[in-house]
């Protein structure tokens, strides 16, 4: 039940973050969008950068980085492939979304963030870019500890 626990404890956080992100990220597209009349996909696309930035700190910082151990520039790296896929998903949506349904781009964004979000983000950011990049050792101390453990079977 722990680890369940945490589990959702994280999702909870995560989701927490990605709120916070995503107001960065909105209120840039729409500051860009309607007060400097910036087409509708840069606008989007620089508030998703604003937002990734902030989501990286905010993740890194509290989300899931419980016990220090991950090394920054790592992170860094994994979240930027990550961030890079997330930033095309969600403005290449926003167009398509925008553009089918000949809506205001906002509430495209909208359905398209929560889409990715959930599918590529949150998945992509507690599987790969914030997994404990001791991971070889924790493998290699756990191979040796079942080793010592079945010597001493055969020792007793």
């Amino acid at each position: 039940m722990g680890k369940l626990r945490h589990e959702i404890w994280t999702f909870c956080k995560a989701q927490f973050s990605a709120q916070i992100a995503t107001v960065s990220d909105f209120l840039v597209s729409m500051m860009l969008a309607e007060l400097f009349s910036i087409w509708y996909v840069w606008a989007s696309f620089f508030g998703a950068v604003s937002g990734g930035i902030v989501n990286c700190v905010v993740n890194y910082r509290w989300v899931f980085d419980d016990t220090g151990d991950l090394k920054k520039r790592v992170v860094a790296f994994k979240y930027l492939l990550v961030w890079t896929g997330s930033i095309l998903l969600n403005t290449a949506g926003t167009y398509v979304l925008t553009e089918l349904s000949g809506q205001y781009f906002i509430f495209a964004k909208i359905v398209v963030a929560v889409a990715v979000a959930l599918l590529w983000n949150y998945q992509l950011q507690r599987l790969f870019v914030y997994r404990d990049t001791h991971i070889v050792e924790r493998i290699k101390h756990k191979r040796n500890h079942r080793k010592n453990k079945k010597k001493k079977q055969i020792n007793k």
